[in-house]
């Protein structure tokens, strides 16, 4: 199949609710540098969609014009004999208002180009899909991605505290976390029930997990083979680590039986600092100021909610 770009590039759309705008966002822009409102974005950057709770899909640009009939004339150069193949035309994209491409003019857009693609058109079980969508003037055409909900299959563990991240939030954190996971080394040193490792080692990211209380390690191991997912997950203090990592994920400990002080909040932190290069922060409470004393800088951050329960995620770096 013929790429008529000097290099790849990739179209993705997006599927959020005003609460989860926030969260949505900073996922974007530690998968590709940049958010939008607009819920549909290019870049250079390749990333799985399945790996976002966010993400609807991923186009992989083949062609682009400045008409869609410049992709219609361009069609017959893609698809493979003897294949089926279905055309999407991505219903998320920035033509909005007086400007916005009605359903019939959708359906006679990809009717028009998979009529002359080769292979066979099949609208029920294609062997291969493809996307054509409007983009900042342009229009691009190229296979299409569709994102699974695997974190949706993680819902439900052996092992749960009411209180731990949504799986929803824990796969956004870990994506947060290591957006690029080659060669990244990770650790949840403060783990409970494993709600982030289950999401992380899903997609594959080199993380350990660690906790004081040796019931959550138990659990979060039940939870991680519940999964047939494998991990590492230790019984033992932060303190006592002495490997380097390149990123630390803390959720700070804040349920009725296990709020932990400031002091014992500032030990976790500081030691967070020595053990990575960079420590990204889950937190109920406004900390600025506690994080610049001891040296960690906030470089970026977002705000999740659930229920009337805020929390707060805080991508910090030492000075």
């Amino acid at each position: 199949m013929k790429n008529l770009n000097d290099h790849p590039s990739f179209i993705y759309t997006f599927a959020y609710n005003d609460a989860e705008r926030s969260l949505c966002h900073l996922e974007m822009r530690s998968f590709f540098g940049y958010d939008t409102d607009m819920k549909i974005l290019k870049s250079d950057t390749k990333i799985d969609p399945s790996r976002s709770p966010f993400m609807k899909g991923r186009m992989d640009i083949l062609a682009e014009g400045d008409t869609v009939e410049e992709i219609i004339a361009a069609a017959h150069l893609f698809g493979e004999e003897g294949e089926t193949n279905k055309v999407i035309f991505l219903k998320i994209n920035d033509r909005q208002g007086e400007d916005k491409i009605e359903n019939k003019e959708r359906l006679h857009i990809e009717r028009a180009i998979g009529s002359e693609m080769k292979g066979d058109f099949d609208l029920h079980n294609p062997e291969q899909f493809f996307a054509i969508a409007p983009y900042q003037q342009r229009w691009y055409f190229g296979t299409y991605t569709k994102s699974e909900p695997i974190w949706f299959n993680h819902i439900k563990k052996p092992k749960e505290y009411s209180t731990a991240l949504s799986t929803r939030v824990a796969r956004a954190v870990a994506n947060i976390a290591v957006p690029h996971p080659s060669g990244v080394r990770a650790i949840d040193p403060c783990c409970g029930i494993g709600t982030v490792l289950v999401e992380a080692r899903s997609m594959d990211i080199d993380i350990v997990g660690r906790d004081i209380n040796p019931l959550v390690c138990i659990g979060s191991r039940e939870n991680l083979a519940y999964f047939g997912l494998t991990g590492q997950v230790e019984k033992g203090a932060i303190q006592d680590i002495e490997e380097a990592y390149d990123v630390a994920i803390i959720d700070l400990p804040y349920n009725l039986y296990t709020h932990a002080s400031w002091e014992e909040q500032l030990t976790i932190l500081k030691h967070a600092k020595r053990i990575a290069k960079r420590v990204v922060i889950v937190t109920i409470e406004s900390m600025d100021d506690r994080l610049e004393s001891i040296g960690l800088h906030i470089k970026d951050r977002c705000i999740t909610t659930k229920q009337q329960f805020e929390r707060e995620i805080l991508v910090c770096e030492s000075k």
